[in-house]
């Protein structure tokens, strides 16, 4: 059905809807699910109650998690080498930036230099564009204990942030969706109009919105 996208990413700050939409492609497609289990990494609670001490430890361990799943997508199995996934390795840099104090960056990003497989860009990602007080809404909704601390200001230069470096991303095919009107966790006919979108997606980056 979407089989000429054999390795497809989605991405967007926290509470965009990544994971959702990851996890609704993979049983439509029978791919192999790749979720990037922010709540497994310890040292991300204490990030949000005290962002400066615990940055670093925090980009490091999503670091290490993150090179070892997308070494095992870069070998693939030859014959069943179909997965989504609701990360990217190289969005880790964009997190690094804008965290990090300068010394912190640089040894980051010697280990993320050292430790990043050579050959893992994807087929097509799918960028989630959402609105910072519609992800504040979402955030809450949710839930999670850990993140109560997150402000809007922080959400702000998050959304700012994947922005930026999606709007210099050439490395594999873009498809931008702005997600303010759609919910694809909880309406299939959205979900069936982003399916058609990816099937009909024949350029390098392009763009689905629709209206209220």
């Amino acid at each position: 059905m979407l089989g000429r996208f054999r390795h497809i990413v989605v991405e967007g700050p926290i509470g965009a809807g990544k994971t959702s939409l990851a996890q609704k492609l993979a049983d439509l497609t029978g791919a192999e699910l790749i979720l990037e289990n922010a709540d497994e990494n310890p040292f991300l609670p204490r990030f949000y109650e005290d962002r400066r001490r615990y940055a670093l430890p925090t980009q490091l361990s999503f670091l290490l998690s993150r090179v070892e799943q997308s070494r095992r997508l870069a070998q693939g199995d030859l014959f069943n080498s179909t997965s989504v996934a609701d990360f990217m390795l190289e969005k880790d840099m964009l997190f690094a930036r804008s965290i990090l104090d300068e010394a912190e960056f640089h040894l980051y990003r010697q280990l993320y230099e050292g430790l990043k497989p050579q050959d893992s860009a994807p087929d097509l990602v799918v960028y989630l564009q959402t609105d910072p007080a519609i992800l504040m809404e979402r955030v809450k909704k949710r839930g999670r204990s850990y993140e109560r601390t997150l402000s809007e200001s922080y959400l702000v230069e998050l959304a700012r942030a994947y922005s930026e470096f999606f709007y210099h991303y050439e490395a594999a095919p873009l498809l931008i969706v702005n997600s303010e009107h759609l919910n694809f966790a909880e309406r299939d006919s959205d979900f069936d109009l982003l399916v058609q979108r990816i099937r009909d997606m024949r350029g390098a980056r392009e763009f689905f919105n629709i209206g209220t």
